[in-house]
């Protein structure tokens, strides 16, 4: 029987364990005995034929991922099955299929042309005792000498499963990492709220904005330093600190849940894993900061996302918007029209840098500054939010000094 039949045989029916490696070549139990090199049926795309060794390491470790495979093939200086012939020769191994057109079997007589054929009525073929006795001490020594050659080192590294890559290490089996992350995001939120509490309890009054050094009406007398305030083409911005919108629709890229890592650590990440992270928990009010110069106070901002509740003072503090392209974004504003809106307010409006053009089409309309990132080079975050800081901070200098 040739060895592609009785290694497929056996991988049907899952009794690989029963093949062991003796010396130089394979047993199947005790019933085959091939040698490793042996040159099976199974022909390559390439043009050789595959030996048994290599298709046996094969089947025992054809769960492993390609690039895997050839590794640890490589590691035993083993030939490999190439990624063509890797699917075909795999079912035919497992049995899904009964032929395939790489095999091909020599007739009999051409593959054991010098093997006689036993013939139990042909006293030529029946050896005396003595010759018996002597066959069954060589056969006993021959085995003996074979189980000390056994390279039982070659033996445990075909059983072996190579390591993974560093990226995989992490990926333990009913454990994530989750828990870490919810527990940060926790803490950060905290943080946000005791923040934003301090702002309630006029704890900020403090804040001061880029080229906001103008004081309101000079010094005190008593010496006090008065709250800092901003002209606005003649109307001040609120004292307090400035207000930033957003839109409160997820289908933008810039949210309450997202704006702060974006405009205060240059990193843009999705709504919906901010979302996830934060459990669906919405933030009223999130607070950004831009640290300056050594000699400039940090400025601080408010952003939200419901214009709605904004009184009427709230609206002298609002100093940017981050625009969703549609109309209805400004309905109920204390604005006539768009061209009063982003003459008081900046607006941005951030995009992929791959999205087609019609997405902006209404917004090209507006005077609106366009902020494009990329989908996946986050190290690309942190230019397109100091961009956003640069024509904010220009914009406030220009109508501070209008």
């Amino acid at each position: 029987m040739d060895p592609l039949s009785v290694l497929r045989d056996y991988t049907v029916q899952r009794k690989l364990d029963q093949i062991v490696r003796v010396g130089d070549e394979f047993r199947f139990g005790s019933e085959y005995a091939f040698p490793c090199s042996a040159d099976t049926a199974y022909r390559s795309k390439q043009g050789s034929l595959y030996t048994l060794d290599t298709l046996l390491f094969f089947v025992r470790h054809h769960n492993l991922k390609h690039t895997d495979y050839l590794q640890s093939a490589r590691s035993l200086r083993l030939p490999a099955v190439t990624l063509p012939d890797r699917k075909p020769l795999l079912d035919y191994l497992l049995g899904h299929t009964s032929s395939a057109d790489a095999i091909e079997f020599l007739p009999p007589s051409a593959a054991a042309p010098d093997v006689e054929e036993y013939r139990p009525d042909d006293p030529s073929f029946l050896p005396s005792a003595a010759t018996a006795h002597q066959s069954h001490l060589a056969d006993a020594a021959r085995v003996s000498d074979d189980l000390r050659s056994i390279d039982y080192m070659a033996m445990i590294r075909t059983l072996e499963r190579p390591l993974k890559d560093r990226e995989a290490l992490l990926q333990c089996r009913n454990r994530d990492f989750y828990g870490v992350l919810v527990a940060s995001t926790r803490r950060e939120e905290e943080r946000q709220r005791l923040e934003s509490q301090q702002r309630k309890d006029g704890l900020v009054a403090k804040t001061r904005l880029i080229g906001t050094d103008d004081r309101a009406g000079g010094d005190d007398l008593d010496g006090a330093a008065p709250k800092p305030k901003m002209h606005l083409k003649g109307s001040k911005i609120g004292e307090g600190v400035p207000i930033i919108l957003v839109p409160s629709a997820s289908q933008t890229l810039i949210t309450i849940y997202n704006v702060k890592e974006f405009l205060e650590d240059g990193v843009f990440v999705p709504t919906d894993v901010k979302m996830k992270a934060m459990r669906g928990v919405r933030p009223d009010c999130v607070t950004v900061q831009k640290k300056l110069s050594r000699e400039r106070a940090v400025a601080a901002y408010e952003v939200r996302d419901k214009p709605s509740t904004l009184k009427p003072e709230d609206w002298d503090r609002v100093v940017a918007v981050f625009v969703l392209g549609k109309e209805w974004q400004f309905k109920d504003w204390p604005f006539k029209d768009h061209v009063e809106i982003f003459n008081k307010i900046i607006g941005f409006y951030v995009r992929f840098e791959d999205d087609s053009v019609e997405s902006a089409k209404t917004v090209k309309q507006w005077n609106v500054k366009i902020i494009s990132i990329s989908k996946f080079k986050r190290h690309q975050d942190r230019a397109a939010a100091l961009e956003v800081w640069d024509r904010l901070e220009e914009f406030i200098r220009s109508r501070s000094h209008a």
